[in-house]
């Protein structure tokens, strides 16, 4: 068994899921409805950065605690055709299971985000997700992740049900530790 603490960072492109009927909103003091079944939520560009321990406890099974800023949100279209993001950023405490094969390993996982901050407001500050990615080691320190996470708990107008989606693409490094 051997620990090697580490950093992560990368970028998210994220959005909020489709809910059902209408959610309203407040853009320079005018509020509007987005209609969420015609697809008015879509990708934003956002990142993330933290650290992470890797613990090893077989030669295939890697124990993975992470903790992440990580900026998350959706870009919304009013029906007037502009277009405005909506950004959450959160502090997120995951647990990873991390399977190896020679250079390659696979990730899932739990997460639960602590909203920092958001320039709108959010019915849940709480979010509970789960996560499931892929990697690739270059070297025994540095890899290269890819990740899918899914949110459980509605972030917008709980009566519509948007959850967070977040796709993540970065670069993991691990110290050695003597």
């Amino acid at each position: 068994m051997t620990f090697k603490p580490g950093i992560r960072a990368g970028v998210n492109l994220s959005h909020f899921s489709k809910g059902d009927g209408y959610t309203y909103y407040y853009d320079a003091y005018n509020p509007y409805q987005v209609n969420n079944n015609d697809g008015d939520f879509s990708s934003k560009t956002g990142f993330y950065v933290g650290f992470i321990g890797e613990l090893h406890l077989t030669k295939y099974y890697t124990l993975q605690p992470e903790v992440l800023y990580t900026n998350q949100g959706s870009k919304v279209r009013t029906p007037s055709g502009n277009e405005f993001n909506l950004d959450v950023s959160y502090l997120s405490v995951g647990v990873v299971n991390k399977f190896t094969f020679n250079s390659f390993n696979i990730h899932l996982g739990p997460t639960v985000d602590v909203e920092v901050d958001s320039n709108f407001d959010t019915d849940n500050d709480l979010d509970l997700g789960f996560q499931l990615g892929a990697g690739y080691n270059f070297t025994k320190n540095l890899g290269l992740e890819a990740r899918i996470k899914r949110g459980v708990i509605p972030i917008v107008d709980t009566s519509s049900n948007h959850d967070n989606v977040v796709y993540s693409l970065g670069l993991s490094y691990t110290f050695d530790l003597k």
